[in-house]
């Protein structure tokens, strides 16, 4: 055996990024993955009962938001071109997930209703009624951008689902489900058409008179 020795080489550190605008992307893209498999998890503890309709939407409603603020954020700098591309690419498969924050953009909550409301029926169709006449009002002043018609048309299909005895083929109900799904497909700052505005009062009056005349034939 020679008197030569083996030397080891230090063990070289793995560097993941470059420079921080790399470092940022990175974590941007662990921001989203993190986003994704949480909701996955928020809905299947509802679809179990492991939590309250009340718990399920505060924490889905603040999920959401964050989705859309890092997806944003993603698709600006050109990190991803969509979530959906995003999850193909990484293989994660989050059914759950990918229904509530890319299709829906609202909580189940918002469209199927969910907990018992023990407020009262007047009290509940009071809300209703004021949460039709706040969104019909917005757009007949001219309102347009996502991020301000979006909210008014969630309240309302809210308050529906909350109606006792409200059939869950009420035609607003599936009319205000189709305009959440088609805004929130756009992006914060866009606007819609002056057609489409037309076409969202129009359907908004419809609603109204139609949920009128579900009140009276109770």
């Amino acid at each position: 055996m020679s008197g030569a020795h083996l030397t080891r080489k230090p063990t070289e550190e793995i560097k993941l990024f470059e420079n921080s605008k790399e470092r940022n992307r990175l974590e941007e893209l662990s921001d989203l993955y993190a986003i994704i498999k949480a909701t996955e998890l928020l809905e299947a503890a509802y679809s179990r009962d492991c939590i309250t309709a009340s718990e399920y939407s505060d924490a889905c409603s603040r999920t959401i938001s964050q989705f859309k603020t890092t997806e944003s954020a993603l698709i600006s700098r050109k990190s991803i071109v969509s979530t959906e591309a995003f999850m193909k690419e990484f293989q994660i498969d989050c059914p759950r997930a990918y229904e509530r924050l890319v299709v829906a953009g609202v909580p189940a909550t918002v469209l199927h209703g969910g907990g018992k409301d023990d407020r009262g029926n007047t009290v509940i169709v009071a809300e209703t009624v004021q949460a039709f006449i706040t969104a019909m009002d917005a757009l007949r002043l001219g309102q347009r951008a996502v991020d301000e018609i979006q909210p008014l048309v969630k309240d309302v299909a809210s308050s529906l689902v909350r109606v006792p005895n409200m059939p869950a083929d009420f035609e607003g109900m599936q009319k205000m489900r189709l305009w959440l799904q088609k805004l929130h497909e756009m992006r914060a700052h866009d606007e819609i058409e002056d057609q489409e505005s037309r076409q969202l009062l129009f359907d908004m009056e419809s609603s109204y008179n139609a949920f009128h005349a579900f009140l009276k034939s109770g």
